[in-house]
């Protein structure tokens, strides 16, 4: 560990205002390069409720790691969530750092720590982040079980990853050569516009209607943020939300988590294999 990170006996790094979170992340860079053996990733995906088996089909898994051995990283709290990281070597020898261990706002342990990941996949090499997450439709036509592109994000948190005067543009956060790319591989994907609330309760009807009238099509609690920390990177983002129910209000039944998980379960299959595709047009 470096010398700026290692003198913290307890507790995560990141939690120490004085400390630097792009040395940290540059610290769990170098762990996971020693513990793959793979010395850059060129591409990272964050896997949400119903995405986790594209792992398995992207290509060859080289090593996986508990994320909890890499500075930073936490074990995860939501069911559903797998606590690892994965270093795949794609069929075309590039390498992607799969990131299972997600930090959600919600749990209260701060930004720096919700946008760990991606800011060690920055510090690991990669160009592309793939940001996923399972999420509530705004629009009726959108069924459970229905993949959607992100094409912009509101973001309801009322926070920011960036820290002091540091300005950056997210005209284009969402790429749109990357949205492009994903439906040359399925022409059906439809998309819309992220909305992250701050959790971990779900929206309320009024609060969904209120996404809806300022622009937002998607509702959910995650990946604004990690967005927004991938461009100060300079990643290029590819957000995709599964839709596992539809929003307060436009759903006739009371939501649930267990909901989300079934609905991830069903459309596991489908969507991680057009996932997959993705990651192999890249």
């Amino acid at each position: 560990m470096s010398s700026e990170a290692s003198h913290i006996a307890a507790g995560n790094p990141l939690d120490n205002p004085e400390l630097s979170p792009f040395e940290i992340a540059r610290e769990a860079a170098g762990q996971i390069a020693e513990r793959t053996g793979v010395d850059r990733h060129d591409i990272a995906l964050t896997l949400g409720s119903g995405w986790s088996k594209a792992a398995d089909l992207i290509g060859e898994t080289i090593a996986t790691i508990p994320a909890t051995e890499i500075v930073g990283f936490g074990a995860p709290a939501v069911v559903g969530h797998v606590g690892s990281i994965r270093s795949v070597r794609l069929p075309n020898g590039k390498h992607a750092l799969v990131i299972g261990a997600r930090t959600h706002y919600y749990e209260g342990h701060g930004v720096r720590r919700v946008v760990h990941s991606v800011r060690t996949a920055a510090a690991a090499g990669a160009s592309v982040m793939i940001l996923t997450n399972g999420a509530g439709g705004i629009r009726e036509s959108w069924s459970p079980g229905t993949p959607v592109l992100i094409s912009d994000h509101i973001n309801l948190t009322a926070d920011s990853p960036l820290e002091g005067a540091t300005f950056i543009d997210l005209t284009d956060l969402y790429s749109r050569r990357l949205r492009d790319l994903a439906r040359s591989v399925d022409d059906s994907l439809d998309e819309g516009v992220y909305t992250q609330f701050r959790g971990p309760h779900y929206e309320t009807p009024a609060e969904v209607q209120m996404a809806k009238a300022i622009g937002g099509h998607i509702v959910g609690m995650s990946t604004a943020l990690e967005a927004i920390a991938a461009r100060e990177a300079g990643m290029e983002v590819l957000g995709m939300s599964l839709i596992t129910n539809l929003a307060a209000g436009i759903s006739p039944t009371p939501l649930s988590h267990a909901e989300v998980i079934e609905a991830g379960q069903q459309a596991e299959t489908v969507i991680s294999a057009l996932l997959a595709r993705i990651v192999a047009a890249l």
